[in-house]
């Protein structure tokens, strides 16, 4: 790759970055793009699969492009209103593993690089948020990494619960800097075993660290409890 190639893909990044290539929360279409950065369509379309291998773009057929793991489809206002966090755990129980197991035997060497790139950033999170961040695009990696197109749509409803569900930004006020160092080795291990292609390995991994998870979600609903709420029925 030529150094010219270089610097258009660190202008890209940092256009993603501070929003500033984004319309609507999407990578602005090819035509406005090509023509800010003052490149044709095809060396463009170069630039934009790098990105994509290297996990910094997601491209969906029918719904653009993104600068993190696209959203699930229409429906799930409904959803979100009858989900309770034991449901969201108990769904991500059953699915999860499985999903790590598939990735420890098709990830292929190119996407085991993006893997460990993304589980290092769940080590080192500058607060809550950017952990929370930093943790949904890693489990969204793995699930792309099983390559099974009806496992990733369900995996996507979850995220779209985990996201707009309304104890799910009470979790934060749980994770302090102990919890989120404890998941980050969770995640350490779980990319170790997916890369190791440890299948049994992974989807055991996967199974701990989301049974610590399920504690913190269950810390959250006796918070809610103790102080009379009504934010979790079950």
């Amino acid at each position: 790759m030529s150094g010219d190639d270089e610097t258009l893909l660190d202008r890209l990044r940092e256009g993603l970055r501070d929003e500033s290539l984004l319309s609507n929360g999407k990578v602005m279409p090819e035509r406005q793009l090509a023509e800010r950065l003052g490149l044709g369509r095809a060396r463009l379309r170069r630039l934009l699969g790098v990105l994509e291998a290297e996990g910094t773009i997601f491209r969906r057929q029918g719904q653009g492009t993104f600068a993190a793991p696209p959203p699930a489809g229409g429906g799930i206002e409904t959803l979100v209103r009858c989900v309770t966090p034991h449901n969201l755990m108990e769904v991500r129980l059953e699915i999860e593993p499985a999903l790590a197991a598939h990735a420890a035997q098709r990830a292929t060497p190119e996407e085991l690089v993006v893997l460990e790139r993304l589980m290092q950033a769940t080590l080192t999170p500058d607060d809550p948020r950017g952990y929370e961040t930093a943790d949904d695009i890693f489990h969204f990696k793995i699930a792309e990494l099983a390559h099974n197109p009806l496992f990733l749509t369900i995996h996507q409803s979850i995220r779209a619960v985990r996201r707009h569900a309304q104890w799910t930004d009470r979790r934060r006020e749980t994770l302090s800097a102990e919890r989120i160092s404890t998941l980050g080795r969770q995640h350490a291990a779980l990319y170790a075993h997916i890369a190791g292609r440890r299948p049994a390995e992974a989807a055991a991994e996967m199974e701990q660290h989301l049974l610590t998870v399920s504690s913190t979600m269950l810390r959250v609903r006796r918070h809610e409890t103790a102080l009379g709420g009504e934010l979790v029925r079950e």
